[in-house]
């Protein structure tokens, strides 16, 4: 098994996203009742304006990472793995990469939202160092939004 290798997305990586995405998260689908925002986003806007990397490890993607720049933290749009890579740590290395990007970028913080249904995430997010800023609901979603602060 080769290290995993983190790229910037292209366009024939739109169908190993998608997949990834569904897989990720159809599973919460029952729970929230409806498809989670993830699974509605554009990923081929999202790869143009080079927002997306994906993992590859063997010669497969196995996760992706969504980062969006914004004026005071950069914004952890997605993280997946794919359901036969979980398990390995890809999502907590993901994680990392995101919150060094932040700081490579310059930024002292890192925020995300999920969705409340998804309680397994916002636990590993607890975990790993975020706080809840507030609860809102955005296009029908019901969602926790959280922020890390870190130090350089």
């Amino acid at each position: 098994m080769t290290s995993p290798n983190l790229r910037l997305a292209t366009p024939l990586d739109i169908p190993a996203i998608q997949r990834i995405v569904r897989d990720a998260y159809s599973p919460y689908i029952a729970r929230i009742g409806r498809e989670p925002g993830p699974m509605s986003d554009d990923y081929a806007a999202l790869i143009e304006a080079q927002r997306v990397q994906v993992l590859e490890r063997d010669g497969a993607i196995d996760g992706l990472l969504v980062l969006i720049p914004e004026a005071e933290a950069l914004l952890l749009d997605n993280v997946a793995v794919s359901p036969h890579a979980q398990g390995l740590g890809l999502g907590r290395t993901l994680m990392a990469i995101a919150e060094q990007t932040a700081l490579d970028l310059g930024y002292c913080a890192i925020r995300l939202y999920t969705n409340e249904a998804m309680v397994e995430n916002l636990a590993i997010y607890q975990r790993l160092g975020y706080v809840e800023t507030h609860r809102g609901e955005e296009n029908g979603l019901k969602r926790v939004y959280m922020c890390k602060v870190m130090a350089e």
